[in-house]
């Protein structure tokens, strides 16, 4: 895939839990990257209702259907190669030597944004069930304004608000 896609949407940890928040806040995106632990092909299929999607095995993703999941993936977007993994810890390779501009990962269930040695490492946090005081949230990247832009929407918050 190479077609100058800009704006990607981001989630992760959904556990088997796919909110119509996360569904309403990824619409408009050129690609959805999903960082593992999906929890059921369904969720997948319901987000390539949105864009295509570019999915990776997490730790909870066990059953058959996920085996079909690579455990890494590139991403190249024609403004910016992405490479996918569920672990930011597994990472066994120097992104910024490899050539790649992103980093995107999940478990750990905390959004953030760090840059290291000009690569950006995101993490959209979980959209899955709630754990502790964690936000629920994914997130969006604009690679089409420089620097480029990240967002992240907390899903629980504008759950609360359409109460």
């Amino acid at each position: 895939m190479n077609r100058n896609l800009t704006s990607i949407g981001l989630i992760s940890d959904t556990h088997g839990l796919l909110r119509e928040e996360a569904l309403h806040a990824l619409k408009g995106s050129d690609l959805i990257i999903h960082a593992g632990d999906v929890g059921n092909r369904e969720i997948i299929d319901k987000l390539k209702s949105i864009a295509p999607v570019f999915a990776v095995r997490g730790n909870v993703d066990t059953e058959p259907w996920a085996s079909a999941l690579p455990e890494t993936e590139v991403v190249d977007t024609g403004v910016a190669t992405i490479f996918v993994l569920h672990d930011v810890h597994a990472l066994d390779l120097n992104p910024s030597a490899a050539g790649f501009h992103v980093v995107v990962s999940g478990h750990s269930h905390k959004p953030d944004r760090t840059e290291r040695d000009g690569v950006l490492y995101i993490n959209p946090g979980s959209a899955g069930p709630r754990r502790f005081k964690l936000p629920v949230t994914v997130a969006r990247l604009d690679l089409g304004q420089t620097p480029w832009k990240v967002d992240f929407i907390d899903l629980y918050a504008a759950f609360l608000t359409n109460e």
